[in-house]
């Protein structure tokens, strides 16, 4: 077994390392669309909405509910995308460490 100061080290390490790449995740862009790409959101990959974008052909007042409907469908597909970025950028922290099957950190 490991010295004990080591396991502490190296559990400070990977903290630091969770954390630098906690920051990283809201620095990384994904783009959610939905109508064709008429309805577009851009969100950091932690989920934060960074802009939406809608084509004008949408805003007549007879298209509200299906200007509706596609906002909600492009936000979904943006926090899809996110969820995929982070999961993928959170793997390749994880990859190194000894956890057990189906371990998951708090992220």
């Amino acid at each position: 077994m490991k010295d004990l100061n080591e396991i502490l080290g190296m559990a400070s390490r990977v903290q630091e390392e969770l954390q630098r790449a906690q920051e990283n995740l809201d620095r990384l862009e994904v783009e959610g669309a939905a109508g064709g790409g008429l309805v577009k959101v851009r969100a950091s990959a932690k989920g934060r909405i960074i802009g939406v974008s809608i084509d004008e052909s949408l805003l007549a007042p007879s298209e509200k509910q299906m200007l509706e409907d596609l906002v909600a469908a492009a936000f979904n597909d943006a926090r899809t995308k996110a969820d995929e970025v982070s999961n993928a950028e959170m793997g390749k922290m994880t990859a190194g460490l000894p956890l057990p099957p189906g371990f998951k950190l708090p992220f």
